[in-house]
């Protein structure tokens, strides 16, 4: 699994004109999902993400009790190294990835951590005003 996680001033996720997912002060967290990605990955990405360093005096979104966006981003997995046309090859097909991205926001609703996110298998307009900024890729 991968994520970009960026420190936000505010983000949200709209379907159809709808917000379904917003946050102020906290985490956008982009997530893309490998075909062998497993529920004990998705487990330690969370821990990773909520206690992840990035917020202002060095503090993590578990320290702070910061909000978390969590959308699903299978373009994480595309392979540009031969030509101009990205591969998804290494990108879980969505019914392999969505319950792996839901694992992920339910573990970190475990440890105690405010997430909103987007809708899986939908359209959506990503809005994000980005602090700093400050953008980092985990890998797991």
């Amino acid at each position: 699994m991968r994520a970009v996680v960026q420190t936000v001033a505010s983000a949200s996720v709209r379907v159809d004109g709808e917000v379904v997912g917003a946050i102020d002060d906290g985490l956008l967290v982009l997530v893309g999902v490998a075909r062998t990605d497993t529920p004990a990955l998705a487990a330690t990405l969370a821990r990773k993400v909520h206690e992840l360093r990035i917020l202002d005096d060095d503090r993590s979104a578990s320290e702070t009790g910061s909000p978390l966006l969590v959308v699903s981003q299978f373009t994480l997995y595309g392979e540009t190294r031969k030509g101009r046309r990205p591969s998804w090859l290494a990108a879980a097909p969505a019914e392999l990835a969505e319950p792996l991205v839901t694992a992920l926001v339910e573990a970190l609703r475990a440890r105690g951590a405010t997430v909103a996110t987007g809708r899986f298998r939908t359209h959506m307009l990503v809005e994000s005003v980005n602090v700093g900024p400050r953008t980092i890729l985990l890998e797991v």
